[in-house]
């Protein structure tokens, strides 16, 4: 007999919602009439998000591929309130984040599940790969426990008028938390938070005063070297799921 109030089956609606996060190249983009004909199959979702992801795949399918690639690197890779690398959210750059990977490095090898080359673990994509494999009460336990993540990602897509929103509201739906978009506080480009002061030139916006000016000086704890990362990645396939 099954459960009173189990939830249903979530397994193809996540890979859908994991490959349409993928980088749209041509191979990604082959399986979008597929990925629409699994969401309306499995019925996990409601018929007004489902409308939402619907058009999403229609846009994807109809834009103009180089132009489609792009706007997904300038959306994704260009910030760190939109990256889909769950721990640059949660950890940062500390040195926490290279044992948090390799520990969920691990819990993928021990479902049994490799991860392709050149990802990594914390990829909102491969994350959602490994959930799919697991019973609707883990998989919806195991959203649930991500849900304030995923609401930063939703609100930073909203503000942003990006219709992959529908791809985080759907990830909490199915997870059975509201969508709540989080105001995040302002932040700057990845390419600017990397940038190098400029050589004697006296100030910088990190710290630095003007040439002359009387300076504080804070004296702090040596860092231990962080742990080295062994875990590598995973790229989401519609059909076969993280790489095994």
């Amino acid at each position: 007999m099954s459960a009173v109030n189990s939830p249903p089956s979530m397994s193809k609606s996540l890979r859908v919602l994991a490959a349409l996060l993928g980088y749209p190249d041509a191979l990604m983009r082959g399986y979008l009439p597929e990925m629409s004909a699994l969401l309306c199959e499995e019925c996990a979702l409601s018929p007004s998000r489902g409308s939402e992801l619907h058009a999403l795949i229609d846009a994807l399918q109809r834009g103009d591929p180089l132009q489609t690639e792009a706007a997904y690197v300038e959306l994704f890779d260009r910030g760190r309130a939109t990256s889909l690398h769950l721990f640059e959210h949660v950890h940062g750059d500390s040195r926490e984040r290279g044992p948090a990977m390799i520990d969920l490095g691990q819990t993928y090898e021990k479902a049994g599940l490799i991860l392709a080359e050149g990802e990594l673990p914390d990829y909102l994509p491969a994350v959602l790969e490994f959930v799919s494999t697991q019973p609707p009460d883990a998989a919806k336990a195991f959203l649930g426990e991500m849900a304030h993540i995923l609401n930063a990602l939703f609100g930073a897509l909203q503000r942003r008028n990006s219709p992959y929103a529908s791809v985080l509201g759907a990830l909490l739906d199915l997870a059975g938390e509201q969508a709540r978009p989080i105001v995040p506080v302002a932040e700057e480009s990845l390419d600017e938070s990397w940038a190098e002061p400029v050589v004697f030139d006296g100030c910088s916006v990190r710290g630095q005063g003007q040439l002359g000016q009387t300076q504080a000086i804070h004296v702090v704890q040596p860092l231990q070297p962080p742990r080295p990362s062994r875990a590598t990645g995973a790229q989401a396939n519609p059909q076969s799921g993280v790489v095994a």
